[in-house]
């Protein structure tokens, strides 16, 4: 993924140091930067958001060969800006209520249940930045900006690999991500596409579709506003982003730290363009801007992004998510779920009515590890829309085709009836 020291990391996995404590979203891709340092044994603990995109790193976890930690990422990126900045830890109410906050303390604030996280600091920390000049200072590229800022601050020793170095002074001071005071060694490089894994092209995405899950993505659009600013999960809702124009006035979101998410490119990659959370090469609009993920994030826990459109395996009668863990598999990848589905002003959740053995996803309780508590304002399936109503599972619409008697039939939930008109 682009903003990824993967020279660096290539130069470690060539190395005999080991016994790493790794921190990072993911160890990457099996074979790239940190893929190939858990290959190599070099890792002993792994601490990130979402390590099911290497099937190595599951495998890892789950024979014991590593230790790992799971945690939100955005409060991983609060833990790790709070760790540069000379703070302890914070309370967050990411997580709360569900597995994830089990054994953590907990607090009541303003009503609402928090997690503590201690911070996370380094020894050494290894980013990348776009260019850098003689002083030290950096500067990154587009999305790059991501984990880096954050990272450059919470690390007794701070490595950067770079794109390019200039003097002292063709920086303009304004322009500057991360003073020089953090840093302690530069490393230029040249990067190709080669160094990026999948993320370097856009035929990588694979994001057209059909069907049932372009009907829903129609469905969830409808649901938006002009002026929402608006973050897509993956799957279905990634769809919405084919859908929207500049008529619609939707401002989209993603957690790597860009406001303003234009459509695909027609060609190009991650060396042209910016990519999303999801690693697909996009555009930017007129007035985007581009943070990184620690920014991002605080967006998503203040209230700043107004609607989340995400996925889901099961929705219980209180409104509770659960969309992260799939029945039998491990608990490795929670990403920016938790954050999204308990920060953002208004949540839809989009997916299919039934599982793949016919079992009802809308569900008196949630069976499955919770995403989110109460959190949930509507659902879209292939049957019809719900929303809460003052606090009860309300069908509010049939979809195309469907009639009252087959959501009754596939809904295992009790539900009130309010057809709009």
């Amino acid at each position: 993924m682009t903003g990824n020291p993967t020279q660096v990391l290539h130069a470690l996995a060539d190395s005999d140091v080991g016994g790493l404590t790794y921190i990072a979203n993911n160890v990457g891709e099996p074979g790239l930067g940190g893929g190939r340092l858990l290959r190599n044994g070099q890792i002993k603990k792994a601490i990130g958001s979402f390590f099911t995109s290497n099937p190595e790193a599951v495998a890892a976890a789950q024979s014991g060969a590593i230790e790992f930690e799971v945690m939100p990422q955005g409060t991983m990126t609060e833990a790790i800006r709070a760790g540069g900045a000379g703070i302890g830890g914070f309370y967050t109410p990411t997580a709360a209520g569900t597995v994830l906050a089990e054994g953590r303390e907990t607090k009541q604030i303003d009503g609402r249940l928090h997690v503590f996280q201690p911070a996370l600091r380094a020894d050494v920390a290894l980013i990348r930045a776009w260019t850098a000049d003689a002083a030290g200072n950096l500067v990154y590229r587009m999305t790059e900006q991501n984990f880096n800022r954050a990272m450059a601050t919470a690390a007794d020793l701070v490595i950067a690999e770079v794109e390019e170095c200039v003097p002292a002074g063709e920086l303009r001071p304004e322009s500057v991500h991360t003073p020089g005071c953090y840093v302690d060694y530069l490393v230029p490089v040249r990067t190709s596409e080669a160094d990026l894994g999948s993320s370097a092209s856009i035929a990588e995405s694979g994001k057209r579709a059909g069907g049932l899950r372009m009907k829903l993505a129609r469905r969830a659009l409808a649901e938006l506003k002009p002026g929402d600013i608006v973050n897509l999960g993956v799957g279905i809702p990634t769809l919405v982003a084919d859908l929207i124009t500049p008529a619609h006035g939707i401002i989209l979101h993603t957690e790597n730290g860009m406001l303003g998410v234009g459509p695909a490119p027609e060609s190009g990659g991650a060396m042209e363009y910016p990519i999303n959370a999801s690693k697909i090469p996009v555009t930017a609009l007129p007035g985007s801007s581009y943070f990184d993920s620690a920014d991002s994030f605080a967006m998503i826990r203040g209230g700043h992004v107004d609607v989340a459109i995400m996925g889901g395996l099961q929705v219980d009668a209180q409104a509770n998510l659960a969309n992260w863990a799939a029945p039998g598999r491990p608990l490795l990848g929670v990403g920016g779920a938790m954050d999204l589905a308990s920060g953002a002003r208004r949540l839809i959740v989009t997916m299919t009515h039934s599982s793949r053995d016919g079992s009802s996803k809308i569900v008196p309780t949630c069976t499955l590890p919770l995403t989110a508590t109460g959190a949930v304002d509507v659902i879209i399936t292939e049957l019809a829309v719900f929303r809460f109503l003052d606090g009860r599972l309300t069908v509010t619409e049939l979809m195309e085709g469907a009639s009252l008697e087959a959501v009754r039939a596939k809904t295992e939930a009790e539900f009130d009836i309010a057809l709009e008109s």
